[in-house]
């Protein structure tokens, strides 16, 4: 499936990449994320192009934006995962993620990965929990730097 379309409230979910509008969403990122404070603009550009993204749409303008990373047959790691302040409080985070979960080609995967400072209760509602047996799990994070690409 190239595109989705989900409309609901005036709102329309997309996983066309060419309507993205990559300015807005790296402001948000770069500029307002926790996560991803100081993200270089081609970094965000190529992680666009190795993603499935889904945005939301008001009017044609991005109200909000999420990445999932995956194989899609066993692993989805869910990241980048925001609603545009002027558009919170109706629902469309939860919206958002009800749409990815149910996303064909998302289905009969093994493990979804996440993570989160501060919206552990919207992911608990689809499933998601605090990772069992921690000690098992590595990572290396490397932040963003000026001269990184």
């Amino acid at each position: 499936m190239n595109d989705a379309y989900f409309i609901n409230k005036g709102y329309e979910i997309s996983t066309d990449k060419s309507r993205i509008n990559v300015d807005v969403v790296f402001n948000y990122l770069s500029n307002e994320s926790y996560w991803a404070k100081g993200m270089p603009f081609e970094k965000l550009r190529v992680a666009i192009d190795n993603s499935m993204c889904f945005s939301i749409y008001n009017s044609g303008d991005q109200a909000g934006f999420a990445r999932v990373v995956t194989d899609k047959a066993t692993f989805a790691y869910l990241c980048d995962v925001f609603v545009l302040k002027q558009h919170r409080g109706m629902g469309l985070s939860k919206w958002l993620v009800q749409t990815i979960l149910s996303h064909p080609e998302l289905q009969g995967l093994r493990r979804w990965l996440l993570a989160t400072a501060d919206a552990h209760g919207l992911y608990k509602q689809f499933g998601f929990e605090v990772i069992n047996n921690p000690e098992r799990w590595m990572g290396i994070y490397k932040p963003y730097t000026t001269n990184a690409i």
